[in-house]
Order: structure tokens, then C-alpha cells, then sequence
């Protein structure tokens, strides 16, 4: 706690237990001891992730107002000028209205009403809670005082390890666990939650998003890749540093400012800690910082020389007739200009020919026919498409879209080959022809009966040709991580339950992929897509198992090792894995959307070559 501020006396603490003790708070019936021990609000905070006045009743709790929110979860948070000497007892606390507040920053007030722990987004989300009173009746003794010292929150102040481990006995829940803020960067937070905190000039690793909000580090050495962001690369590299950045100034009375990856949030950013649903812990900034620009530009692959083939994955984002054609130039401008028009194309989110709408439209020509226009418009080649369509709402994704993959190739140097028979529900199989492997089906679907694959989208299988070699391309979209608890879950580790249906997905694909390599061991096969996991996951594992597939994102340096920034962690998402003929390959993530608060996408593309 600041220095500055007044530590409480043993004679208060102790009346305050007793109080306690007896069931009996300030407000109570009976009790002298009540009447006379003053609750604050380190006492309702208390030393663990929960308030043990939870569901109680408090009277007159002093405080002075440090942050009004008139949008969304209104309220406002006040903060007790006399802390404590305990630094796991937060001195401040969100106070849930439910309308526009009537007090103001800087309101000397008595607050009471009842404890509460709201779980932002549910029980089911495994969310913290945040400690409020709600129904409160407030007085106002007095406007205008000086705010309580922030606390600031840096590099020397976080701890490097990020969180205990769950209690067992308690489903590996850390609520119960007393606080540890030196220890633990999840403890230091929550031992913040509703005081006034403020950062100084930090470095943005998540760039603005269409919510009002920007990711920094108040660490800016932990991690780091060149281009200014901080790189998750294991279940254990949470990079502590990070920390959501909102405004509680409405935007319609001043716009939050765009922000990319790299740019410098300058001077102080100061405002109440608070904890949302997307993201956790946040400083919602009464006082914001100017960003300052860094000049973030978007990458540009080489082009592939004459004897390499270029393969490329891109998840456009469900991209249907719909979208305004600024879109479909902005992709199509991408693919020539930044991908340098790859040879073969792999799309994920290619919805259909009315997008969204939900009146069993399959065929999704015309969203290719424009998507392919706009590329040869924008000086690209005339890709010819390979697709197979799903049934009506069967492959997931936004109802009515029927997502699917799609290849995209340059038949001046590509052919592909066409075995007929190919539907969402017949699965394609690899056989031997002539000394070399094929496809039974091509285009065709892998396994798609295999639960594996139930509301998800398939594998689409191809079989090409380039200067005279056989090349095999499996595109997909692995199951989504929905459902997964985040990384500021009250359960360490979180429990991450969407993993169980890509790990089917995995073996599926890991076993057809084998059955290609028995018919011919040195079969050139890719596995690219939109694999919704990281290069260290047990997805990635089950692809790669038995040395079918090598994940070529590893042949990259660590700290460019991702296609996705989330909560302000740039990670891998999207993959390309080579079978093992392909031991001599370039690989590129082409780094054009995910750092950028302008985005076509949300994933950024990935680009292997090698000469088959």
C-alpha cells in the first residue's frame, strides 16, 4: 500500500473481528462491538478472491470516488484513504448501481448496501469474481478531495511467476488460497481489484479492437518479438506484464484512439482496476495516455522462384457476397501484394452465397467468383477453386453461413487433379496407383462420419501437380476454443475443454495422412489451415505423431512464432506442417492483420514453399 496513507490502528482491527466473530456488522441489532468497529473496505476485500462479508449487509463505508462508469455495468468504484498494512487487502471496491451514478470523481461518501462476488460471464465461464456492493444507498459528505495515491503498476512490481496452483480439494479453484501478491502476478492484481492504479508510458501488444480497448506490457523486455508484441509460447509464458487498457469516458464524448501492435501508450494511464469477462484484470482509464505511433507496417513475402511451390493458408473471416466489395479488394489485394500470389491457396470461413442468412443455401460459387475476380482485378492470377460443399448447418461457424475451405490455385502452374464423387458426406482414401499414392476422391472430405467432425468443418483433401510431381494439400478448420477458461480462470491451470475435440481432429487427420505415407513413403503432403491451437498444444502433438508431420511454424525463431494476437498474447493459431520429403522448405507468417487495429481478418496468413 502507498506509504502516504494511514495504516488502521490493532485496536479498530481487532473490534472489527470481534464483530466478525459474532456474525454481527455495523447496521446490526444488539451488539455494541458492532456498532462501534467501523466496517472499511479492506474488510470486505479481504485476503483471499472472495469477501468473507460476502452476502452481508454494511453501513456507512467511507471512501472517496475514484471512477464513475455510466456505460455498461454501471456504477462506480471509491477507494479508502486509510489503508491498511496489509498489501493482500485491496482498499477499494466497485459499488453496481445499475443506473447512471449521481456521484462524482472525487465524492467523499458513506456507501451501504450488500457484499456481492459477481462472476462476469457466469459460473460456467470460470471466471474470478469481483467484489461489490450492490442495492447500496449512498451519502455524499463531502466534493472535491484529492483522490488517494495510486498505486503503480511496473515491471519491478509484478511478480514473474503468474499464479498458484488450484487448490485439488477445491477443483483446483485458487478462490480459497490467501492472497500472495509479492508471489504471484494473478495475487498482486486481485489485491488491486478497485483501487486506483496507474501505469506509466508501455509498450501496446494488442492493438485497438471494435470494443473500445488495447492491450500493453508493463514488461517490455518479457517475451518480445521485433515488431513490439510479447509472444506467448507455452502454457507457462502467460506474460504477466499485460493488462487491458478501457476509457471510462464514453466514446461519444471522445473517441478511444486506434492503436497497433508496437505503438507506445505515453505518459499516465491511470483509473480503478477493474475485472470484465474479456480479459480480466483492467485499468479503466479516467486518465488516458496519448498513443504514439511506431510506424507497425504490414509484412510482404517474397515471391516464390520457378521451381518452388508456394502454399499459403488464410482464414478470410467469413466471407460472403454480402461483404462490401472494400473487403474482398482489401483480401484480394493482400493475396497479391503481401502473399505474392501463392500457387495454391487454402481458405477457411468461405461462407455461402447469401452468407448468414438461414434458407439451406449451400453453394458458395458467387462468394468465389467475386473473392477471384477481385484478385485477377488487383493484378493477381486467374485462380481457377476446388471445394466441396457442406451440409446445411452442419460444419458450425455462424448459423446460416455454412463455412467451409476452399483451394484456390494458379492453373498456369498448378493442375489439379479431378476424381469425381466427392460430397460432404463420402470420405475420400488414399490408395496406391502405379507406384505412388492417390486420392480415391479429389476433392474430397477426410473421415467426415468420424464424430471428430460433428458441427465442425471437415478436411478437404486435393491431389495436385506441379512440374511433374505429386503434391497433396489437406485444408483445414479444427474446432474453435470455445468454452475454454481464460488465463485469469479462478481454476490454474484453466481448463481448456475445447482441446479434447481437436485432439479427435488431430488423430483423424494424423491417420489419413499415414495411410498416404503407406502408399508411398515419400509422398509430399501439406496439412495447413486454421488449426485453432498452439504449436506446443497436444493438438499439434497428435499431428504430428509418429513423424508423419513436422509443424514448419518451429523453423521459425520463437519469437516469431504466431498468426493470432489474443488479450495481448501474439500466438499461433494457424498452421502449415510438411510430411517428412518436405526437409528443405521457407516458411513465412505474413504478419498483416492480427497486430493492426484495421483488420481484414483476425488471423494473419501463412506462406511455405519448397521446390517437390
Amino acid at each position: 500500500m502507498p506509504s502516504s496513507v494511514v495504516p488502521r490502528t490493532p485496536a479498530v482491527a481487532a473490534l472489527v473481528a470481534a464483530a466478525l466473530a459474532t456474525g454481527l456488522l455495523a447496521g446490526s441489532t444488539g451488539a455494541t462491538a458492532a456498532e462501534t468497529a467501523q466496517v472499511r473496505i479492506h474488510d470486505i476485500q479481504g485476503t483471499t478472491r472472495t469477501s468473507p462479508l460476502v452476502g452481508r449487509q454494511v453501513t456507512d463505508v467511507p471512501g472517496i470516488v475514484t471512477g464513475v462508469r455510466t456505460y455498461g455495468s454501471r456504477g462506480f468504484w471509491f477507494q479508502d484513504p486509510q489503508a491498511d498494512d496489509d498489501a493482500a487487502t485491496s482498499e477499494g471496491v466497485f459499488v453496481y448501481t445499475g443506473s447512471v451514478p449521481t456521484v462524482a470523481v472525487g465524492d467523499q461518501v458513506l456507501v451501504s448496501g450488500t457484499v456481492g462476488e459477481y462472476v462476469p460471464g457466469g459460473t460456467s465461464s470460470g471466471n474470478q469474481s469481483l467484489t461489490q456492493i450492490a442495492k447500496p444507498a449512498v451519502t455524499v459528505v463531502s466534493q472535491g478531495n484529492e483522490l488517494p495515491a495510486a498505486v503503480t503498476v511496473s515491471a519491478a512490481s509484478v511478480p514473474a511467476e503468474y499464479a498458484p496452483d488450484g487448490d485439488p480439494s477445491a477443483g483446483n479453484s485458487i478462490n480459497g488460497r490467501a492472497l500472495r501478491p509479492r508471489t504471484y502476478a494473478l495475487d498482486y492484481y486481485e489485491s488491486l481489484e478497485g483501487s486506483n492504479v496507474r501505469i506509466g508510458t508501455s509498450r501496446v501488444v494488442g492493438a485497438t479492437d471494435p470494443y473500445a480497448e488495447l492491450w500493453v506490457t508493463v514488461k517490455p523486455w518479457e517475451n518480445d518479438n521485433r515488431r513490439g508484441g510479447t509472444v506467448y509460447g507455452s502454457y507457462s509464458s502467460q506474460n504477466t506484464g499485460r493488462l487491458q487498457i478501457q476509457s471510462l469516458t464514453p466514446r461519444a464524448e471522445k473517441p478511444f484512439p486506434d492503436a497497433n501492435v508496437g505503438d507506445m501508450l505515453a505518459g499516465t494511464t491511470e483509473g480503478p482496476l477493474d475485472f470484465n469477462q474479456f480479459g480480466g484484470y483492467t485499468l479503466t482509464a479516467r486518465t488516458l495516455g496519448t498513443v504514439v505511433d511506431r510506424g507497425l507496417a504490414r509484412e510482404r513475402t517474397r515471391p516464390q522462384r520457378g521451381g518452388e511451390l508456394a502454399v499459403a493458408t488464410y482464414n478470410v473471416e467469413n466471407l460472403d457476397p454480402s461483404d462490401p466489395q472494400e473487403k474482398f479488394d482489401a483480401l484480394a489485394k493482400a493475396v497479391v501484394d503481401n502473399l505474392s500470389s501463392p500457387d495454391i491457396l487454402a481458405l477457411e470461413e468461405i461462407q455461402d452465397d447469401n452468407g448468414a442468412k438461414n434458407d439451406g443455401t449451400v453453394a458458395a460459387g458467387q462468394t468465389l467468383k467475386k473473392f477471384t475476380d477481385a484478385i485477377l482485378a488487383a493484378g493477381g492470377p486467374a485462380y481457377a477453386w476446388r471445394s466441396v460443399d457442406p451440409q446445411n448447418n452442419k460444419d458450425g461457424g455462424e448459423p446460416g453461413g455454412n463455412i467451409r475451405q476452399v483451394f484456390l490455385f494458379n492453373p498456369e502452374r498448378v493442375s489439379f487433379t479431378d476424381r469425381a464423387g466427392g460430397d460432404a458426406t463420402t470420405a475420400t482414401g488414399a490408395v496406391r496407383e502405379h507406384g505412388r499414392a492417390a486420392l480415391t476422391l479429389s476433392p474430397g472430405r477426410i473421415d467426415p462420419a468420424n464424430s471428430a467432425w460433428e458441427n465442425s468443418r471437415k478436411p478437404l483433401a486435393g491431389q495436385f501437380t506441379f512440374r511433374g510431381r505429386t503434391v497433396f494439400v489437406i485444408a483445414n478448420h479444427f474446432g474453435s476454443k470455445g468454452g475454454d477458461e481464460g488465463l485469469t480462470s479462478h481454476h490454474q491451470p484453466p481448463n481448456r475443454i475445447s482441446e479434447a475435440k481437436r485432439l479427435l481432429q488431430a488423430q483423424s487427420v494424423n491417420a489419413f495422412v499415414k495411410d498416404i505415407l503407406k502408399a508411398d513413403r515419400k509422398a509430399d503432403v501439406v496439412v495447413l489451415g486454421d488449426i485453432n491451437d498452439f504449436e506446443f498444444s497436444a493438438t499439434t502433438k497428435a499431428l504430428t505423431d509418429g513423424g508423419a508431420l513436422y509443424p514448419a511454424v518451429r523453423s521459425l525463431p520463437r519469437s516469431e512464432r504466431y498468426s493470432y494476437v489474443y488479450q495481448g498474447n501474439s500466438q499461433v493459431l494457424d498452421q502449415i506442417l510438411t510430411s517428412p520429403s518436405i526437409d528443405d522448405f521457407s516458411y513465412d507468417s505474413v504478419h498483416i492483420n492480427a497486430e493492426f487495429a484495421e483488420q481484414n481478418s483476425d488471423h494473419d496468413p501463412q506462406v511455405l514453399r519448397f521446390r517437390p
